[in-house]
Protein backbone atom coordinates (compact mmCIF):
# COMPACT_ATOMS: atom_id res chain seq x y z
CA UNK A 1 0.00 0.00 0.00
CA UNK A 2 1.51 3.36 -0.77
CA UNK A 3 3.56 2.00 -3.59
CA UNK A 4 3.66 4.57 -6.32
CA UNK A 5 1.90 3.78 -10.24
CA UNK A 6 4.34 3.06 -12.80
CA UNK A 7 3.55 2.61 -15.73
CA UNK A 8 5.18 -1.36 -16.43
CA UNK A 9 6.01 -1.35 -12.94
CA UNK A 10 6.58 -4.57 -10.98
CA UNK A 11 8.28 -7.99 -11.36
CA UNK A 12 7.88 -11.28 -9.66
CA UNK A 13 9.92 -9.80 -6.64
CA UNK A 14 8.20 -6.81 -5.75
CA UNK A 15 7.81 -2.78 -7.34
CA UNK A 16 10.37 -1.68 -9.95
CA UNK A 17 11.39 0.89 -12.45
CA UNK A 18 8.42 1.20 -15.36
CA UNK A 19 9.24 1.46 -19.11
CA UNK A 20 8.55 4.59 -21.13
CA UNK A 21 7.23 7.82 -18.84
CA UNK A 22 7.26 4.93 -16.06
CA UNK A 23 11.42 4.44 -16.29
CA UNK A 24 11.92 7.18 -13.44
CA UNK A 25 10.10 5.88 -11.16
CA UNK A 26 9.74 2.26 -8.89
CA UNK A 27 6.44 1.17 -8.21
CA UNK A 28 4.00 -1.04 -9.79
CA UNK A 29 1.14 -0.75 -12.39
CA UNK A 30 -2.22 -2.49 -12.08
CA UNK A 31 -0.52 -5.89 -13.45
CA UNK A 32 3.08 -5.74 -11.57
CA UNK A 33 0.98 -5.59 -8.51
CA UNK A 34 -1.29 -8.73 -9.14
CA UNK A 35 1.67 -11.04 -11.08
CA UNK A 36 4.04 -9.55 -7.69
CA UNK A 37 0.85 -10.65 -5.34
CA UNK A 38 0.20 -14.15 -6.87
CA UNK A 39 4.13 -14.91 -7.39
CA UNK A 40 4.21 -14.87 -3.43
CA UNK A 41 1.60 -17.44 -3.81
CA UNK A 42 3.81 -19.76 -6.36
CA UNK A 43 1.60 -18.33 -8.89
CA UNK A 44 3.14 -17.00 -12.50
CA UNK A 45 1.13 -14.51 -13.67
CA UNK A 46 2.25 -12.42 -17.45
CA UNK A 47 2.58 -8.72 -16.88
CA UNK A 48 -0.25 -7.82 -19.06
CA UNK A 49 -3.88 -7.58 -18.09
CA UNK A 50 -4.97 -8.94 -21.38
CA UNK A 51 -3.14 -12.28 -20.61
CA UNK A 52 -3.88 -12.44 -17.14
CA UNK A 53 -7.58 -12.63 -17.86
CA UNK A 54 -7.22 -16.24 -19.38
CA UNK A 55 -4.53 -17.39 -16.25
CA UNK A 56 -6.96 -18.35 -14.03
CA UNK A 57 -10.73 -20.20 -13.72
CA UNK A 58 -13.65 -17.32 -14.39
CA UNK A 59 -15.67 -16.52 -11.28
CA UNK A 60 -19.00 -15.34 -10.43
CA UNK A 61 -18.82 -11.42 -8.55
CA UNK A 62 -21.01 -13.44 -6.27
CA UNK A 63 -17.94 -16.17 -6.08
CA UNK A 64 -15.58 -13.76 -5.02
CA UNK A 65 -12.77 -14.61 -2.66
CA UNK A 66 -9.43 -12.89 -1.23
CA UNK A 67 -7.04 -13.09 -3.88
CA UNK A 68 -9.01 -13.52 -6.81
CA UNK A 69 -8.92 -10.78 -9.74
CA UNK A 70 -10.97 -8.28 -10.70
CA UNK A 71 -10.87 -7.12 -14.71
CA UNK A 72 -12.52 -3.75 -15.63
CA UNK A 73 -12.85 -1.65 -18.86
CA UNK A 74 -12.32 -2.70 -22.40
CA UNK A 75 -13.84 -5.86 -23.35
CA UNK A 76 -13.88 -9.37 -21.61
CA UNK A 77 -10.59 -10.28 -23.56
CA UNK A 78 -8.82 -7.32 -23.36
CA UNK A 79 -9.81 -5.45 -20.28
CA UNK A 80 -7.71 -2.47 -19.06
CA UNK A 81 -7.50 -2.77 -15.69
CA UNK A 82 -7.02 -5.51 -12.83
CA UNK A 83 -7.37 -5.06 -9.57
CA UNK A 84 -7.52 -7.61 -6.67
CA UNK A 85 -10.31 -8.75 -4.22
CA UNK A 86 -9.84 -8.50 -0.97
CA UNK A 87 -12.70 -9.29 0.79
CA UNK A 88 -15.26 -7.66 2.42
CA UNK A 89 -16.17 -4.97 -1.03
CA UNK A 90 -12.58 -4.08 -1.40
CA UNK A 91 -10.00 -4.31 -3.86
CA UNK A 92 -6.60 -3.65 -3.83
CA UNK A 93 -5.06 -1.87 -6.98
CA UNK A 94 -2.64 0.45 -8.33
CA UNK A 95 -4.89 3.04 -10.56
CA UNK A 96 -2.90 5.06 -12.69
CA UNK A 97 -0.05 7.63 -13.21
CA UNK A 98 0.45 9.99 -10.08
CA UNK A 99 -1.81 7.69 -7.85
CA UNK A 100 -0.46 4.97 -5.15
CA UNK A 101 -1.43 1.22 -4.52
CA UNK A 102 -4.43 1.50 -2.48
CA UNK A 103 -7.67 -0.12 -1.06
CA UNK A 104 -10.62 0.84 -2.29
CA UNK A 105 -14.55 -0.16 -2.03
CA UNK A 106 -14.99 -1.78 -5.29
CA UNK A 107 -18.52 -3.50 -4.77
CA UNK A 108 -20.33 -0.40 -3.89
CA UNK A 109 -18.54 1.67 -6.47
CA UNK A 110 -20.43 2.89 -9.29
CA UNK A 111 -18.02 3.53 -11.46
CA UNK A 112 -16.36 0.15 -11.42
CA UNK A 113 -19.34 -1.79 -11.19
CA UNK A 114 -20.44 -0.15 -14.54
CA UNK A 115 -17.30 -0.98 -16.59
CA UNK A 116 -16.69 -4.23 -14.49
CA UNK A 117 -15.32 -7.51 -17.16
CA UNK A 118 -15.66 -10.18 -14.47
CA UNK A 119 -12.78 -12.22 -12.56
CA UNK A 120 -10.81 -15.27 -12.33
CA UNK A 121 -8.90 -17.29 -9.42
CA UNK A 122 -5.73 -17.65 -11.01
CA UNK A 123 -4.03 -21.26 -10.80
Amino acid sequence: MGTPYTWGGGTATGPSRGIGRGAIRVGFDCSGLTLAAWAKAGVRLGHYTGTQISQGRRIPLSDLKPGDLMFFGGAWHHPSHVGIYAGHGMMIHAPHTGDVVRKIPVLTSAHYMRIYRGAIRPA
